[in-house]
């Protein structure tokens, strides 16, 4: 008789409660380096005076686009954005932004050097890219004021340009608040380190570089201080239409780089789904019987039976298939062999 199901021994067939940290490149496809970025016309002209989703492919001519992170300016006073008195976009940016990164109590951003900014640049990478949270060490964005032009066989910048990373390799004790861990932007590469300190960053004229929250996937820069090392046009001035989170979105397209990984725990449980001699020789294929009286269309299958296993089927105990595990070739399977199918689920 062909046995269909088999009850595992959560003793002997089961290993659960496996974790491991796995870091992976966090843009789409899971690559971790981005040169090319582009922005939609469509939302340009709705919800663009908030913000800009960034993609690395056009989505006007790729219909499956998708969006790698967005950038954004917020004002505390709501300068640099068209509105209202009281309902201006950037100033909407920065509440929002304050509300979920800071304590409560705290009004303003405070940067290296113990400054408080009114105005700020913000990066939000997409949920689906960030899974988890960003990898703190593994990030390296360039902006650049100038378009790169090709020298040499080398791309050059004739004006300012910016090399930004987190300071986590040298902080062994980050401070934590609202938005979990929090980090110091300072200047410098992956490659080489830091080349700017906290310290050193602090005594920028309008203080630190910016903060980065990794548990949130979010970096916030100081827009007074990005603005002139990175040569940003800040435009500003009650009622006026700066397009600031345009100039960062142009800043970061001409900088042509921007690295990240990010880092998740995968709990992982271990089945191991043992077929022994006796059980799973048949099978219940039609193709195994004959259409006519539903003998074995092979009469040698009467006493040595075979089968081959393509598949595990894990089930519930309402036997509703839950996972499926295909075998990358197909086991014979007889009264003479036996197989043990180990399947892996991270979640």
């Amino acid at each position: 008789m062909a046995e269909i199901f088999t009850r595992f021994d959560p003793a002997q067939d089961i290993v659960s409660n496996l974790r491991q940290t796995v870091s992976s490149g966090m843009w789409s496809g899971g690559v971790g380096t981005l040169t090319t970025f582009f922005t939609s016309s469509t939302q340009s002209s709705s919800n663009g005076q908030y913000y800009y989703d960034m993609y690395k492919t056009d989505p006007a001519s790729d219909s499956e686009a998708e969006i790698q992170f967005s950038v954004a300016f917020g004002d505390r006073n709501g300068s640099g954005s068209l509105g209202q008195t009281g309902n201006f976009p950037s100033k909407a940016i920065y509440s929002q932004y304050r509300n979920l990164l800071l304590t409560p109590g705290d009004s303003k951003f405070t940067f290296g050097g113990s400054v408080d900014s009114d105005r700020i640049y913000v990066l939000t990478t997409a949920r689906a890219r960030l899974r988890e949270k960003m990898d703190p060490g593994n990030w390296e964005l360039h902006l650049s004021g100038s378009v790169a032009i090709a020298t040499a066989n080398q791309l050059t910048h004739t004006g300012s340009f910016v090399k930004l990373i987190d300071d986590s390799g040298a902080t062994t004790n980050p401070s934590v608040n609202a938005g979990g861990r929090v980090f110091n932007v300072v200047s410098g590469s992956i490659a080489t380190g830091t080349a700017v300190t906290k310290t050193a960053a602090a005594s920028n004229p309008g203080g630190g570089l910016g903060l980065f929250y990794p548990d949130l996937g979010i970096i916030v820069l100081n827009a007074n201080t990005v603005s002139v090392t990175g040569s940003l046009t800040l435009g500003s001035g009650s009622a006026v239409d700066g397009n600031n989170a345009g100039g960062l979105y142009n800043a970061i397209k001409r900088g042509e780089y921007f690295v990240s990984r990010r880092e998740e725990q995968l709990n992982t449980t271990h089945y191991f789904a043992r077929a022994t001699n006796q059980k799973f020789n048949f099978s219940n294929n039609p193709t195994f019987f004959t259409a006519s009286d539903g003998s074995l269309v092979n009469p040698s299958f009467k006493n040595d039976p075979k089968a081959y296993i393509t598949t595990v089927g894990l089930y519930n105990d309402n036997n509703e298939l839950l996972a499926v595990a295909k075998l990358s070739k197909p086991i014979l399977k007889s009264f003479s062999r036996e197989a043990i199918v180990k399947v892996k689920l991270d979640y």
